[in-house]
């Protein structure tokens, strides 16, 4: 993969999850941050995820209560490098736990 592909692709994916935590209308209040290409979610407990884009090695990284994960797309998902799990599932199932309600992203 060239690095004009995986910005494009890594940019693809924080937008449809801005779009997604914009149009939530849940009871959780989910905050997000942008910045320099690391994305920060702070729930109402105080826990964070943090979203970013690993550059050299082509991936993005989710970092949880629950543990951290790295991402290779494949097959036009990122899946995790260990699990071979995809990225939304993942994202879902912490986002779940961290906010105490159930969410989903499609």
């Amino acid at each position: 993969m060239k690095d004009s592909e995986f910005h494009q692709l890594a940019d693809s994916l924080m937008l449809r999850l801005e779009e997604q935590l914009d149009a939530y209308d849940g009871d959780s209040d989910i905050d997000y941050e942008t910045q320099a290409g690391i994305m920060t979610l702070s729930f109402e407990n105080g826990s964070k995820i943090i979203i970013n884009r690993q550059e050299p090695l082509h991936q993005i990284w989710l970092a949880t209560k629950g543990g951290g994960y790295h991402f290779d797309y494949q097959n036009g998902q990122w899946i995790c490098n260990r699990s071979g799990a995809e990225f939304w599932q993942l994202l879902a199932d912490a986002c779940s736990a961290q906010s105490g309600e159930k969410m989903a992203f499609r």
